[in-house]
């Protein structure tokens, strides 16, 4: 690649910094929400719900294939309206509405023994949940469509420099990264009691959670309406509305374009494959399957994410003026790459918080890498624009994450496949989960008791009536161990030892059943003995060792395999920084001779 020529943007191309943060601060829909949806409900309907990581995999893959469809009608749609407000705004308005309520929607996710009484069987339970959840993240990922698409167009013909155009989409990233700071401890949140209740798990905390940021989306849909402001229009509304099926032709055959496309997809559907094994990694191989305690640390990680990306906007700017866009994409790759090797220490039990090595260095790479492709898809536009007259940002923009969705697709499909292949457990985990609830439940009367005398009787049969339930898990967890060792004799010996910890837990819930009374009369040793019940189900989340390899080479391997795709093409992109202003000039040349004939 040669030496870029600098140049110096000039007063009318920059962008006022009122349009910069108001832009920006859309990040917080495509950036931090979509992702929570992407990732927290397959990670949930597995650990938390139950459901097959398989299944839950495959229905993830519809709204993805639903969005490589959508996309591109909403980008054609947002080129060719002509509304008193624009042709993005209204979009924007009606998107980021609908985002916030359809992301409440989907956590309240039917489930019970009442609900589950509606059904033969448990098969036929789970069929129903997988279907909620499939309309549910329809609907948002449908929403999320109709504000990022417009949204992402409008970023594009807000400045025609192009390294404006880079400021512009990098206050995307710094504001989205911002909230995604915030994204993680949602996890942790959703874990305390105060939005779980007693006796909940993290999809009954989210439910509540997810209220509150609702309540932040709306009022901000409204500001990012009447704020911003599409310099574009102007020209647009006189352009004639090009065919649908012209416009995807023409994206389809931009050899820049395409060699873009793949740059990013190559990365993006490694990543997306492997982003719930980090999940799955810090709470099992680093954890021991103590949710909890991993939640301080996913939230610490996320929050740590947000801040590297915060700051990584800044050299991103310095870096691109300096050395131009394809060379920083390289070097983003390559601290990608960096992080990935560098796991291969920091997953490491004795010292958990290394974890946050490679999430810096992760970080800065990716914001480096999706801030940069979505600002050279907008120099693609402009080379379009030049060649066939039309400005078509939103249909450039939509094939560009056309393809990026349809790698999530298969992402999803391949997460389930994968995880089947590691042999997670999702039922050992689920179970365990209900013999915690029943205990906590305990342990919350308890701590009630202790200022609230009552009825002696009625304690007795609360706590009879709760271990019971304990006992009953246990023997369902026992039989689902037995199970597992005839279908999978590869973690036979692991299964063993949970066997037989799981027959030490039962004794010692039998003998506090067998001393009721006594524990009824007397809270505070009631207190201990279900801390002490709770401390030893974590030793039952416990996953076999061949999994956890399993999971680590994977999420380590993958996506660095794929990175020498991404490599190879970047050294190959052809659109430097000195043709990106040839081409400015010369549309600049073009709209003012328009403009001089049409006086």
């Amino acid at each position: 690649m040669s030496t870029p020529q600098h140049h110096t943007t000039a007063a009318e191309d920059r962008i006022p910094w009122n349009q910069l943060i108001a832009y920006g601060m859309g990040g917080v829909i495509p950036i931090a929400l979509f992702n929570i949806a992407g990732q927290l409900m397959g990670l949930l309907g597995n650990i938390s719900l139950g459901l097959s990581a398989f299944w839950l995999g495959t229905i993830m893959i519809i709204p993805r294939l639903w969005d490589a469809v959508s996309d591109p009608v909403m980008g054609h749609l947002s080129d060719n309206t002509r509304s008193r407000w624009g042709r993005r705004r209204p979009y924007i308005l009606i998107g980021g509405i609908t985002v916030a309520l359809s992301f409440v929607a989907m956590w309240w996710v039917p489930r019970g023994d009442s609900v589950m009484a509606l059904f033969p069987s448990e098969a036929a339970y789970n069929w129903f949940q997988l279907a909620f959840i499939l309309g549910g993240l329809l609907i948002f990922f449908t929403s999320t469509t109709i504000f990022e698409i417009p949204h992402g167009a409008l970023g594009m013909e807000m400045s025609t420099d192009y390294h404006e155009r880079t400021r512009l989409f990098s206050s995307k990233s710094f504001f989205g990264n911002m909230f995604a700071m915030g994204t993680p401890w949602l996890f942790a949140l959703a874990g305390l009691e105060f939005f779980r209740g007693p006796g909940g798990d993290l999809i009954d905390g989210l439910r509540f959670v997810s209220i509150f940021i609702a309540a932040l989306i709306i009022p901000m849909s409204f500001w990012w309406f009447f704020s911003l402001r599409e310099p574009g229009f102007a020209v647009a509304k006189e352009q004639q509305k090009p065919a649908f099926w012209k416009n995807m032709r023409t994206a389809l055959s931009n050899k820049t374009f395409l060699t873009l496309v793949m740059i990013i997809f190559a990365l993006a559907m490694a990543f997306d494959i492997v982003t719930l094994f980090g999940f799955y990694i810090t709470i099992f191989y680093l954890y021991d399957g103590d949710a909890v305690a991993a939640g301080s640390l996913l939230g610490i990680a996320g929050t740590t994410w947000g801040v590297t990306g915060l700051l990584a906007v800044f050299p991103l700017n310095w870096m691109s003026k300096r050395w131009g866009k394809n060379k920083t994409l390289l070097i983003a790759v390559l601290l990608m790459c960096t992080a990935q090797i560098s796991k291969v220490y920091c997953y490491n039990p004795e010292l958990p918080y290394l974890i946050l090595i490679p999430t810096v260095l992760l970080s800065t790479g990716m914001l480096m890498f999706f801030t940069l492709g979505a600002s050279m898809v907008g120099d693609i536009c402009d080379e379009d624009e030049l060649e066939t007259g039309t400005s078509s940002e939103g249909s450039y923009y939509s094939v560009y994450w056309w393809f990026i969705k349809t790698g999530r697709a298969f992402a999803s499909f391949a997460t389930g496949v994968l995880l089947i292949f590691t042999s997670f457990n999702e039922k050992q985990n689920v179970t365990v989960d209900d013999l915690r609830g029943n205990i906590s439940v305990i342990k919350s009367e308890a701590e009630i008791w202790l200022t609230d005398e009552g009825d002696v009787d009625s304690r007795v049969a609360k706590i009879d009536e709760h271990i019971e339930n304990t006992i009953t898990s246990a023997e369902q967890l026992r039989t689902q161990f037995t199970k597992r060792i005839e279908e999978n004799p590869d973690v036979a010996e692991h299964t063993r030892q949970l066997i037989d910890h799981l027959g030490s837990f039962r004794t010692a819930a039998e003998a506090l059943q067998a001393h009721s009374a006594e524990m009824a009369s007397a809270p505070s040793d009631l207190i201990v003995k279900t801390e002490q019940l709770l401390q030893e189900t974590t030793r039952l989340k416990k996953q076999a060792p061949a999994t956890l390899f399993r999971l680590r080479f994977i999420e380590i391997g993958l996506p660095l395999a794929l990175s020498i795709v991404s490599i190879v093409l970047t050294l190959r992109y052809p659109l430097t920084e000195a043709r990106c202003y040839e081409i400015k000039e010369a549309l600049e040349r073009r709209r003012k001779e328009h403009a001089s004939a049409d006086i």
